[in-house]
């Protein structure tokens, strides 16, 4: 069920997990209500016999890319909401994380893995995302994120 068309640079270019009828919806405000969304995630993962190693991955990239979305594209603004769509299925784990913010283009962002950028204290949000995730894709705009997590063997 990949469901999202891509563009040769990770762009998605014709798709919003939003629009799919089976996908759920949650908008939060602040990192602290995204709490329960994670809880569902999780439990329809382990309902579904998901391996440990899939939950660990799909909470680790959702949790980056919501930290991502309220303190870089929202700039910490509780004002400001962060729209985040879900779709578990028996295959896949797909996560859509929309801000409120200007975007930004993720082509530009520094390789934490650069001896220069090795000791900054942050910047490592998307290489974490991206390792964890069977792939991700940005928005034009750059402030949507749509993550997917293919089903692990057993």
């Amino acid at each position: 069920m990949h469901c999202c068309d891509r563009n040769n640079n990770n762009r998605f270019t014709s798709f919003s997990l939003a629009l799919d009828e089976n996908s759920r919806k949650a908008r939060v405000n602040s990192l602290d209500q995204m709490e329960p969304v994670f809880e569902i995630i999780e439990t329809w993962m382990r309902f579904m016999g998901y391996p440990r190693k899939d939950l660990f991955a799909v909470s680790l990239a959702v949790h980056e890319a919501v930290a991502n979305a309220f303190h870089h594209g929202n700039r910490s603004d509780l004002n400001k909401s962060i729209q985040v769509c879900y779709l578990v299925s028996p295959s896949e784990v797909l996560v859509e994380v929309q801000d409120e913010g200007r975007g930004f283009d993720p082509d530009n962002v520094p390789n934490p893995l650069e001896e220069e950028n090795r000791d900054r204290p942050s910047g490592r949000g998307i290489f974490l995302m991206q390792a964890y995730s069977s792939w991700i894709s940005f928005s034009p705009l750059g402030n949507c994120v749509l993550l997917c997590k293919v089903r692990s063997e057993q």
